[in-house]
């Protein structure tokens, strides 16, 4: 009768003018929802299963879980869902929305937008940028804010509960061999036990949160012209109440997976400059791991259950299973240095080079002019007065860039610092933050003739930068002569300078500016 009932309902939203159309109505099948597309309106309705992860086996349980959907959801994607609608049976038998008689089904009322816009499918058309990604890592940190802690247990037990999941999900597929599967497990419990403290403390500190739970790009939409997540994990609090680190991770993830490793680094940087959450920055390899994982058993299970299209998941699945062993290869910390007066494209290079320094997803980004501008407690667009830029408070800056730096160097992270340093104290501190710790470095200076310079800083519009001709000029006047630090013609072609800096890389043995998978 259950079935019945619910096939009963599926008729009706598959009916034009229970929308007051005529054209077709559009449905898309998932293995737990389906969706009704009918002119501007959106439909969609869980499927009456009963899963180890998910129960929608009754009328109610599936109100429930529409309730809550529209919910979680509507905090991040305010106007997209529009509320839930009871489908019941009348005294005439028929069905209808909302009405008096016996509740049959739910379903969950949404506006339809432009699919062109979910971020999965602009990232297959090139058109995800630095811009929307920042926004996308912003409105990232203020939902994880937001969201409630949860304290039901420690961080290491939180992911070694994921793990226990993935070995079940791996032993469901014959895409992978046994021996190998056990291999990959071992390096995962390996990891875990290296990480287990820190997850820890996080946990106490609280870090992990009843989180969206499926953070990847298809999950992220622009909708009014802003990006939004939606489609959170509702059905279990258990799979959703994560790290909020580990949450992010599998956006990181998927943009790694598609091709976008600087995108990935973007988005990790801007998302710590906003979160101060930087004793997690070396934990992010692991949980991109751990996601790729995940990935990869649930695509292998996919092909166990018949799909036609059962080459192109194994193929699909052994990518993520490859994928994950690569962000668990061990690195060694590293910090490169960027020097060079204003316009000579230091944080441009910075972040063109960064993700591939270190694991996965890069190098974090420490930027002399966010810093400040995070000290004086404005965000990095806002300009500062000149009061702001005297000898003292530059003095403040660079200390901080040496000590976040040293901080992440001692944890096993790699850092890309990114600064004027025009001054030889300002070097030689940076430089101590390596050597302190027995860290490799690598300086670069950036130059470019005078002119080049000049047309940049007054042709800049945007981002953390104040710098003006003026400052320029008093930067001009300075000895800015550069010793130890290697120089790099700073006037060329983006492409040119990244290709010859990771050309030093290749023939260096410590292999940590490296090719990203």
């Amino acid at each position: 009768m259950i079935v019945e009932n619910q096939e009963a309902a599926v008729t009706m939203l598959l009916d034009p003018a229970t929308y007051g159309e005529t054209g077709q109505v559009e449905a898309i099948e998932t293995h737990i929802s389906r969706i009704f597309l009918a002119g501007q309106r959106v439909l969609k309705m869980k499927r009456a299963v009963k899963l180890p992860y998910v129960d929608f086996s009754t009328p109610a349980l599936r109100l429930a879980a529409c309730e809550k959907e529209v919910e979680l959801n509507s905090k991040t994607a305010p106007g997209l869902y529009v509320g839930v609608r009871r489908i019941t049976r009348e005294a005439d038998s028929k069905l209808a929305f909302d009405g008096t008689g016996e509740l049959i089904d739910a379903a969950i009322e949404m506006v339809r937008f432009d699919q062109s816009k979910l971020l999965d499918r602009m990232a297959v058309r090139g058109e995800l940028t630095p811009t929307l990604m920042t926004a996308a890592a912003r409105m990232i940190v203020r939902y994880h804010r937001g969201a409630p802690e949860i304290h039901t247990g420690s961080g290491s037990s939180n992911l070694a509960g994921v793990l226990d999941i993935n070995q079940a999900g791996f032993a469901t597929s014959h895409v992978f061999k046994k021996d190998e599967i056990e291999a990959f497990a071992k390096v995962f419990r390996t990891a875990l036990a290296r990480h287990s403290g820190l997850l820890d403390r996080r946990e106490a500190a609280g870090k992990v949160r009843r989180c969206h739970g499926d953070l990847h790009l298809r999950n992220i939409c622009l909708f009014d012209g802003e990006p939004r997540l939606f489609d959170c994990i509702e059905f279990n609090d258990q799979i959703a109440t994560v790290d909020v680190l580990y949450d992010l991770a599998f956006l990181l993830m998927d943009l790694w997976h598609r091709g976008f490793p600087e995108l990935a680094n973007l988005v990790m940087n801007r998302y710590l400059d906003e979160a101060d959450d930087e004793d997690g920055f070396i934990l992010l390899p692991f949980f991109m791991a751990v996601r790729a994982a995940v990935r990869a058993h649930v695509t292998a299970t996919q092909v166990e259950e018949g799909s036609a299209d059962s080459a192109r998941l194994i193929a699909e699945a052994r990518s993520y299973f490859e994928l994950a062993r690569t962000f668990l290869q061990a690195t060694s910390p590293r910090l490169v240095a960027f020097g060079g007066l204003s316009g000579s494209g230091k944080t441009t290079v910075a972040e063109a080079l960064a993700a591939y320094v270190g694991a996965p997803p890069g190098a974090r980004i420490v930027e002399s002019d966010r810093i400040r501008k995070a000290m004086h407690g404005v965000p990095a667009e806002t300009r500062l007065p000149d009061k702001a830029y005297r000898p003292e408070v530059s003095e403040r800056v660079y200390r901080q860039m040496a000590w976040q730096a040293g901080l992440i160097l001692s944890e096993g992270g790699a850092v890309v610092a990114d600064a004027v340093f025009d001054r030889p104290d300002d070097r030689s501190r940076i430089e101590k933050a390596a050597s302190d710790r027995g860290v490799s470095f690598s300086g670069f200076w950036l130059e470019a003739d005078p002119l080049v310079l000049w047309q940049r800083v007054s042709e800049r519009k945007g981002g953390p930068s104040d710098a003006t001709i003026d400052i320029l000029s008093r930067q001009l006047q300075r000895n800015t002569s550069q010793s130890g630090w290697l120089k790099i013609n700073a006037g060329r072609k983006l492409t040119e300078i990244v290709a010859e800096l990771r050309s030093f890389s290749e023939s260096d043995t410590s292999e940590t500016l490296r090719t990203a998978s």
